[in-house]
């Protein structure tokens, strides 16, 4: 089991601990639906420094990082960031990721905490190109302020303004006396706010500084627990639950992050292009629950008869909404906004209907 620089502090604030991809993580503190409605009301402070960093540089950094992602990394600007995919060779995903655009021949990827060595072991089989590859996941740590009143707090600590990093970009500077902080807007919970990344050595004063500067706003370590419920409501997808080796980009929309540009080829390009133009059988949908229950990951999805026709991937009550709310994929006939679908609940039929994402 792996430990990050936060541990002690978790330990110290009672927080429940649960292994999560071989870390020891907090899953809760006050509770799940305090820490969700502290997020979407206030600011709180997610330890995501499970998650891994690779740096990819050199000449041919963006040749490499093109036939690897799905999206098309020659549109990035410096300073930007990128949700993207690794399409895995047979129309599945080995990971989604983000890539960051540092300056040229310089970019950072960050993936699944889950999927660090998987990716690793990928991204070395796949570079034929020389790029340089580093994984620094093991140095890096990360903390992610989400929530209305982060950027009042955060503005604080920094004399690098804030408001100038707009919606999946971001900044290096100084950051609570600490040198080189990556400053990024790319958020996971859509409360808006921001992650810090900076080595491990610097975790503690971070830490500390950022509790002080929050504590007149009532800031809150969040576990993971709500870091997934605020997710759901966003319909955001979670590796291993929503997408995963067998799920293809377009199955999932993820089409919107898969770019057929003519100069841009990619693996699966011409699987995936065939999907787009032809079809697929099944797509993934968000569902809210019309009777009472909680849809769950695994659970089965029938019709009026019930004939089974897709599978819940995520599922939670949402705090916001006061109801059952799911994603899943559903054939395509039960696919369009509005469709009554039922949600085999202890081999109970429960009523739902799929709508749109976001949630709230």
């Amino acid at each position: 089991m792996t430990r990050t620089s936060f541990y002690e502090m978790h330990k110290s604030l009672n927080a429940k601990i649960i292994d999560f991809a071989g870390f020891e993580m907090p899953v809760e503190y006050s509770g799940i639906k305090d820490e969700h409605l502290t997020v979407r009301n206030s600011v709180g402070v997610f330890d995501v420094s499970h998650m891994g960093e690779i740096w990819v540089k050199g000449p041919n950094a963006l040749p490499f990082i093109q036939k690897v992602t799905s999206n098309d990394a020659s549109v990035l600007l410096q300073g930007q960031a990128q949700y993207s995919c690794f399409p895995n060779g047979k129309g599945g995903i080995v990971d989604d990721l983000l890539v960051y655009y540092f300056e040229p021949q310089k970019y950072m990827l960050v993936v699944n905490a889950s999927n660090i060595k998987k990716d690793w072991d990928w991204l070395v089989s796949q570079n034929d190109l020389g790029a340089e590859l580093e994984n620094a996941s093991d140095k890096i740590c990360q903390l992610a302020v989400q929530g209305p009143k982060a950027s009042l707090i955060l503005q604080k600590l920094t004399d690098t303004d804030l408001s100038s990093i707009k919606y999946y970009t971001f900044k290096v500077g100084k950051f609570a006396g600490i040198e080189n902080v990556i400053i990024s807007a790319t958020g996971y919970t859509g409360a808006g706010g921001f992650e810090l990344y900076f080595y491990n050595e610097f975790a503690q004063p971070i830490w500390d500084a950022i509790f002080e500067a929050g504590k007149e706003e009532g800031i809150k370590p969040i576990g993971l627990g709500a870091r997934d419920t605020l997710r759901l409501e966003m319909g955001y997808c979670l590796y291993g639950n929503d997408i995963d080796d067998t799920t293809s980009p377009i199955e999932a929309g993820l089409g919107w992050v898969t770019k057929f540009t003519a100069t841009k080829d990619f693996i699966d390009k011409d699987l995936l292009l065939r999907q787009k133009n032809e079809g697929v059988t099944r797509r993934l949908k968000g569902f809210e629950m019309i009777d009472r229950g909680i849809p769950r990951h695994g659970y089965e999805i029938v019709d009026a008869n019930g004939v089974v026709i897709g599978i819940v991937t995520s599922g939670t009550q949402s705090p916001v909404l006061e109801k059952g709310i799911g994603m899943g994929y559903v054939n395509l006939d039960f696919s369009s906004f509005g469709s009554e679908i039922y949600i085999l609940v202890r081999n109970k039929r429960l009523k739902a209907k799929i709508v749109r994402m976001p949630f709230i």
